[in-house]
């Protein structure tokens, strides 16, 4: 097989479950095509060297959420003075100031509260039926400390969802 058939049955075989980690880690389907598209055109550029790993597809995965984590930390500022001008044109129009809601479930804005790190373990783990075993070598982390995110996204993302059903939070 050539190189440019095995990268694409690769990308075939592997750009939607990158999509769906990373959409699920970011809360957003586009960023998350943009990010994969990123990485995957990173990858290509290193194919031959990157077609022998053991898991070719961890290597995308991460470079995907890095691209992403970085593109967010940029646009976050943006949008959070653009938000600020918004709320300051409607108040002085009297009009009911902007909101900007995720169409998500209950459990998904509990997830998108959590930080990154817990979150990311706990999608790779559930979202993506990753061991920890697995998780801590995509992630260059010890097996332990896999366990200790997951453990603490799960508290964490049992009090969210417990102040959500008390009407607490976005009910």
């Amino acid at each position: 097989m050539r190189q440019g058939e095995d990268f694409e049955e690769f990308y075939r075989a592997s750009y939607g479950r990158v999509v769906a980690v990373v959409a699920a880690v970011l809360g957003d389907r586009h960023e998350a095509e943009e990010a994969a598209q990123e990485a995957f055109a990173r990858a290509l550029a290193r194919w031959p060297r990157l077609s022998q790993y053991d898991l070719p597809e961890a290597w995308i995965r991460r470079v995907a959420l890095r691209i992403a984590i970085d593109s967010g930390r940029r646009r976050r500022s943006a949008v959070s003075v653009s938000g600020r001008l918004r709320s300051l044109a409607a108040r002085r129009a009297g009009e009911p100031e902007p909101t900007d809601s995720l169409a998500l479930s209950a459990t998904g804005r509990a997830i998108m509260r959590l930080p990154l790190r817990e979150r990311e373990v706990l999608v790779l783990h559930y979202v993506a039926d990753l061991s920890v075993q697995h998780i801590a070598t995509d992630l260059g982390l010890p097996a332990g400390t896999v366990k200790a995110r997951l453990a603490a996204g799960r508290r964490r993302l049992e009090s969210e969802l417990a102040v959500w059903a008390e009407g607490g939070r976005d009910a």
